[in-house]
């Protein structure tokens, strides 16, 4: 059964809108003196752990074989263009510790030309690497993570680099809690809830009881309001509309309490979260170059990228001339042009749609 066209996952808008609460935070910590630069400075320690700092490969200065583009020249002085694999993990308590990754996306930066593009990497999506079997998507991370925890971020960026033919300089992981705890440090969310909401699983530690109308939600409520798909006791399916929705709701207004946060503690409690639910191996003295940078950084334009999916269960298939653009869009926006046909299809699951 297909599932809807430009089908949008909830992790996705979660994971956005942490990036950017990442981004504000920051910034706006880094303009205090004192205890906020102090907090802002161990933060940045935190989400840059050591034990995700494994040796790069020192092939070239990306992941994938150069000799696949041509790369076009830019100014030494412009700042490099960069690709970042965001995974988000749901590893909430109760959901039995998976690494499984709920989300990927594949975001490149160029700050020459001030605009960036996503592209996101469905759960199930069918992956098949060279001398394996069949995976979903969420599989590789959680995978590598409990062979060599040390080089799990190493060995995924490699991987989906390899696959999409995409050099991927660094890998951003952020734990779905964070946005429950960044909910209630912001003292919970005024919510309209739109319906009955019902749901159980206790394979990973979902309970959903929410009934319709307006109400003070904390931080578990409002992920549960957001995550919401079906249910399993009569009360009712939730359609995309209704959850796009809510989500607008919901960052709508985490952004207005975020701008009126006031004081050094709740300032202080945000950096903590970001600190404790962010992990990368982008090394600290580069994101610490980073935030001395925003203004540069920042993008004026970001290019969400769709990929038309198929669902045959249990996994989903890409349109293949969708994601060949989308792929080109990538390339472009890293002053990347590829010497030959690049085959997205070898071990993708991938359909093509027949011709009228």
């Amino acid at each position: 059964m297909a599932r809807p066209k430009k089908q949008k996952s909830v992790y996705r808008k979660i994971v956005l809108s942490l990036i950017g609460v990442i981004g504000v935070c920051l910034l706006i910590a880094g303009s205090y003196a004192g205890y906020l630069h102090q907090k802002a400075m161990s933060a940045l320690h935190k989400i840059s752990a050591a034990e995700y700092q494994a040796p790069q490969r020192q092939e070239t200065e990306h992941q994938v074989p150069k000799e696949e583009f041509e790369i076009e020249n830019i100014s030494e002085n412009d700042l490099k263009p960069v690709t970042f694999l965001f995974a988000g993990v749901d590893n909430r308590e109760g959901s039995g510790g998976t690494m499984n990754t709920d989300v990927m996306m594949i975001a490149t930066l160029n700050p020459k030309t001030r605009s960036a593009s996503l592209l996101s990497i469905p759960r199930d999506l069918k992956i098949t690497p060279a001398g394996q079997s069949s995976h979903k998507a969420n599989y590789f991370y959680a995978h590598n993570y409990i062979q060599n925890k040390a080089t799990a971020m190493a060995e995924t960026k490699q991987l989906f680099g390899d696959l999409f033919h995409i050099p991927i300089d660094y890998m951003v992981l952020i734990n779905f809690d964070g946005f429950r705890q960044a909910v209630d440090a912001v003292g919970g969310l005024d919510i309209d809830v739109d319906m009955d909401m019902r749901y159980n699983d206790t394979a990973d530690g979902t309970h959903i009881n929410l009934n319709k109308g307006p109400q003070h939600l904390d931080g578990k409520q409002t992920l549960d309001f957001v995550r919401y798909r079906k249910s399993n006791d009569g009360t009712g399916p939730s359609s995309d509309f209704d959850r796009n929705r809510r989500q607008q709701q919901v960052l709508s207004q985490m952004l207005d309490k975020l701008t009126s946060l006031n004081g050094i503690g709740q300032w202080g409690d945000m950096l903590d979260i970001i600190g404790n639910n962010v992990k990368t191996d982008i090394p600290e003295d580069q994101l610490k170059r980073w935030l001395l940078n925003f203004k540069q950084m920042k993008p004026d334009a970001t290019n969400m990228l769709t990929v038309e999916g198929d669902w045959k269960s249990p996994f989903v298939y890409w349109n293949k001339e969708e994601l060949t653009q989308a792929m080109d869009a990538l390339y472009s926006n890293l002053n990347l042009k590829p010497k030959h046909k690049i085959d997205l299809g070898k071990h993708l699951g991938l359909y093509t749609k027949p011709s009228n």
